[in-house]
């Protein structure tokens, strides 16, 4: 087998919105059944295993974003210079691959723990298939690795996030008697400054050291409302997020919100709840950390998660791309892992 090859064949494969999420799952069952994993379940998900005893498990999401018509050749692999340009070969069949030309490089005979191996669909909209695995009660290895891409940095930790859509109610009335109305607007922005302050005082100024950034996000991402300028608006939508860096702050922050909404006349939906964790790994020493949410952040029932991928990061950008020396680096690294659990 040539170098790159599987990761090429992973390329090849339309997954965006998990397009060809069939034909991926298949070509990644074939490939590992040739090395002695069995198939435990295949759904849209794929969760195969080596082993009577997996100490070790592997996770990896096989769905990548939309391109726009600057990538050219997304599903081809193709190689200038050092890099390996395609879609997804950063986020995240990069770490697939690595995963996958690791087990065809080790002797599988010779562990004495076994290895789980996860393919998840749906990630980069709505995590659909790491939820699924965990309302089944699926049971975790110990120590799970996440292939996203770090370049080649090991991460063990994550804020969490919280994400809400708000709406307001108004009155319409027409604008030159917008006391016969009530502006859904105007609430929206009271209901904002009052919770900023409280952002401000309450929350951010609290400093969690092992984050980049060392302490709890806020985004309002969308204020949508209103129907005319000559009109007071009837209904006005906000989205907000939140990054949080001390899982305290999911309570205190839904509290707020829920007596913001009582005063401003607004209905509440959580759209994400997903608190931060870190996981000390002894072997590993110091380790970093990671401000953005993987499917590590879904997992409960595991000990120690890893999250560790290629380099250097591209997801989501035009041409995405990988170096060949972090590829072979990541392949190494995936090796030493499995000697350290499972040997």
């Amino acid at each position: 087998m040539e170098e790159f090859e599987v990761l090429k064949n992973l390329v090849g494969f339309n997954t965006i919105k998990d397009n060809q999420n069939q034909e991926i799952i298949d070509y990644i069952e074939n490939y590992l059944k040739k090395f002695g994993f069995k198939t435990e379940s295949k759904t849209k998900n794929l969760v195969m295993s080596f082993g009577d005893s997996q100490e070790l498990g592997f996770l990896g999401h096989t769905d990548t974003v939309e391109y726009i018509s600057e990538f050219k050749n997304p599903f081809d692999l193709t190689r200038k210079n050092d890099l390996l340009y395609g879609l997804g070969s950063c986020d995240m069949k990069g770490g697939i691959s690595g995963f996958l030309d690791t087990i065809s490089q080790i002797d599988l005979k010779n562990l004495k723990s076994g290895i789980k191996a996860y393919f998840t669909f749906d990630e980069e909209i709505g995590f659909s298939g790491i939820y699924e695995l965990v309302e089944n009660n699926e049971i975790f290895p110990k120590v799970m690795i996440f292939g996203e891409p770090t370049d080649n940095e090991i991460l063990t930790g994550s804020k969490g996030v919280l994400e809400y859509k708000i709406n307001f109610k108004g009155l319409k009335a027409h604008s030159s008697n917008p006391l016969k109305g009530i502006s859904a607007n105007m609430n929206s922005v009271k209901f904002l400054y009052e919770l900023n302050e409280f952002y401000e005082n309450d929350i951010k100024n609290e400093i969690i050291d092992m984050y980049e950034i060392p302490y709890t996000t806020m985004n309002v991402g969308i204020i949508n409302g209103g129907s005319a300028v000559n009109s007071v608006s009837a209904s006005c939508d906000v989205a907000i997020d939140f990054r949080i860096a001390n899982k305290d702050h999911v309570n205190k922050i839904n509290e707020k919100i829920n007596k913001l909404a009582e005063k401003y006349s607004a209905d509440v939906n959580i759209i994400n709840s997903v608190e931060p964790f870190y996981d000390k790994i002894e072997f590993l020493g110091d380790t970093k950390t990671t401000n953005f949410i993987t499917e590590a952040s879904m997992i409960k029932n595991c000990k120690q998660r890893m999250i560790l991928g290629v380099g250097p990061i591209t997801a989501h950008e035009v041409n995405e791309h990988i170096s060949v020396n972090s590829y072979r680096k990541l392949v190494e690294q995936y090796k030493e892992i499995i000697y350290k659990i499972c040997m």
